[in-house]
């Protein structure tokens, strides 16, 4: 039986290219690093698609290979405005045919208005400027747009009732981020549920997730914490994550009375209510 695996991201096919180039050249990854002045564990991260070299490091790949400017052009191409845990989760996020995602404490980011996400950023970071917060802010929208075209995933949205009472932003924006998920889900965009604080410990209280599913490759799933994200193709740990999404699912309320929730919540929210 074939295995069946993950779209390779951009980056996974520059480390791979990267790997047969440097074999063909009878290098092995210690040698390189020598040649390249960085360590041999590098070179196997930037083989693997984890990491990217930066431009001089790219520069020095090709002197050493002989590829007269190849790594360093398609470098430019792949250069991410997202953080190195996260870049290949967001270009997974253009393939996939299938997203569930479970949020715990914040709107998931594909869902999150102009307003929700510029509060969020002035959160953790004590010393910004205007352009940083704009250009953030473009960053982190931008990934709605996987919603908007004729290929975009089919998405289920499991939303902890936590997600719905922290009023990030204020009141308004709290109300207009709320109605923003509801709308979508009344026209059909998603697929919404709520796990209510009555329904206590669940199997997902302890981390968000999205799990992705691809119409001819394996499915991916991912955690995040603090500055930190895993993105999982072991089709056994998948495979738990699966489940534990299931689990919670099960737990949760129908979308009709999650949306109810969802539009009391915003409302709440717009009357100083919380």
């Amino acid at each position: 039986m074939s295995v069946v695996r993950r779209p390779k991201t951009p980056r996974e096919k520059y480390g791979e290219e990267l790997r047969l180039r440097r074999i063909a050249a009878g290098l092995t990854q210690e040698q390189l690093s020598e040649i390249v002045v960085c360590s041999p564990t590098l070179i196997s991260h930037w083989e693997a698609g984890r990491r990217l070299p930066k431009p001089d490091d790219a520069r020095r790949i090709d002197q050493a290979l002989g590829t007269d400017g190849f790594f360093e052009r398609w470098l430019q191409d792949l250069e991410s405005k997202y953080t190195d845990h996260f870049a290949a989760v967001a270009e997974l996020e253009q393939q996939a045919s299938l997203m569930q995602q479970f949020a715990l404490t914040l709107v998931p980011g594909t869902l999150q208005t102009d307003e929700y996400a510029g509060a969020l950023f002035r959160a953790y970071r004590p010393n910004y400027t205007a352009e940083e917060l704009e250009e953030f802010v473009v960053i982190r929208t931008k990934r709605r747009r996987i919603l908007d075209g004729p290929s975009h995933p089919v998405v289920w949205t499991l939303l902890d009732e936590a997600v719905l009472r922290r009023r990030v932003g204020g009141p308004q924006v709290m109300a207009k981020q709320l109605h923003r998920i509801a709308d979508m889900a009344e026209a059909g965009r998603l697929r919404l549920h709520v796990l209510p604080y009555e329904v206590g410990a669940h199997a997902l209280m302890q981390s968000l997730l999205t799990l992705m599913a691809f119409d001819d490759s394996a499915p991916v799933a991912y955690v995040e914490g603090f500055q930190s994200g895993n993105l999982m193709d072991d089709p056994a740990l998948v495979s738990g994550c699966q489940t534990a999404y299931s689990l919670a699912l099960s737990d949760a309320l129908s979308q009709q009375e999650s949306l109810a929730l969802v539009r009391a919540a915003a409302e709440e929210h717009a009357h100083g209510q919380q």
